[in-house]
């Protein structure tokens, strides 16, 4: 299926949506990703249930380079997302980031009142200066997130670590994100790491007034479950981080089925 377009503040942005109906849900994909990490949400019985809607991120997938490098990191991301939520009527839907796209998302709670909940995964919230060592969890592969060049080999390592170890159907789709993506856009969120360069995720979900689901895959290779302990999430959607056995970094592709129940769960208690 070919994507729609949407002309967002930093450049085409490719979008899909799904054909259910009701609440929209906005997917935002992780770093050199795109909107195919969301395929077994789109394509499956889910989709039809409920109105999925998966960008591009502006670098990525069929969405344009940005005009400058300006237009990536945190802020800028925030910017086009509530730009496309704003074109598109969707200021009231639930938002759903995997890995950056929850960083995203925590960046642009502020500038979407009308949301009915958030969902993240892959995510640690982060304030500043950031506890990395303490968010994530050791892996090489981790720095070539950061990294404008990278080998389709590195590529391949750095995809593996999306899924629990022993995985062994990686998705070439994956790779391809990876390799597609504006090398600018993995060098800009290394270079936003400086005060005022994001917002104090910390903040951000020990002060949300509306429901925050955090989802968690048990066999992860780059988060550290521990550190969601260490948060204040008042609002934190059944009391508690809700853990997918079998799955790592990327639950809704490893796990799509349990994914899909709570995902459908938490936007039915939502509304």
């Amino acid at each position: 299926m070919e994507p729609m377009m949407f002309e967002g503040p930093r450049g085409a942005i490719a979008y899909r949506e799904s054909g259910g109906r009701g609440r929209p849900v906005v997917l935002v994909h992780g770093n050199s990703a795109s909107m195919r990490a969301f395929e077994r949400q789109m394509s499956a019985p889910l989709g039809q249930a409920l109105r999925l809607i998966a960008i591009d991120l502006p670098g990525h997938g069929r969405s344009a380079d940005a005009h400058d490098a300006s237009g990536y990191g945190l802020p800028a991301y925030a910017d086009v997302l509530v730009a496309f939520a704003s074109d598109r009527g969707l200021q009231d839907a639930i938002f759903v980031g995997w890995s950056l796209g929850g960083h995203i998302i925590l960046e642009a709670v502020p500038a979407l009142p009308q949301a009915r909940g958030f969902m993240i995964f892959g995510t640690p919230p982060l304030g500043f200066p950031p506890a990395m060592d303490k968010a994530f969890l050791p892996n090489p592969a981790m720095g070539l997130g950061f990294a404008a060049d990278i080998t389709r080999s590195q590529a391949q390592q750095y995809v593996e670590s999306f899924f629990r170890p022993g995985w062994s159907d990686i998705p070439a789709s994956f790779v391809d994100d990876v390799m597609r993506t504006d090398g600018r856009a993995r060098a800009e969120l290394a270079a936003g790491i400086v005060p005022g360069g994001y917002r104090d995720e910390i903040e951000v979900v020990a002060n949300l007034d509306r429901p925050l689901a955090v989802l968690h895959g048990a066999r992860e290779q780059l988060v550290n479950g521990t550190y969601f302990e260490t948060l204040r999430m008042p609002t934190l959607w059944r009391q508690s981080v809700q853990v997918l056995p079998d799955a790592g970094h990327a639950p809704q592709w490893e796990d799509a089925v349990a994914f899909n129940t709570l995902l459908a769960a938490f936007v039915a208690d939502v509304g």
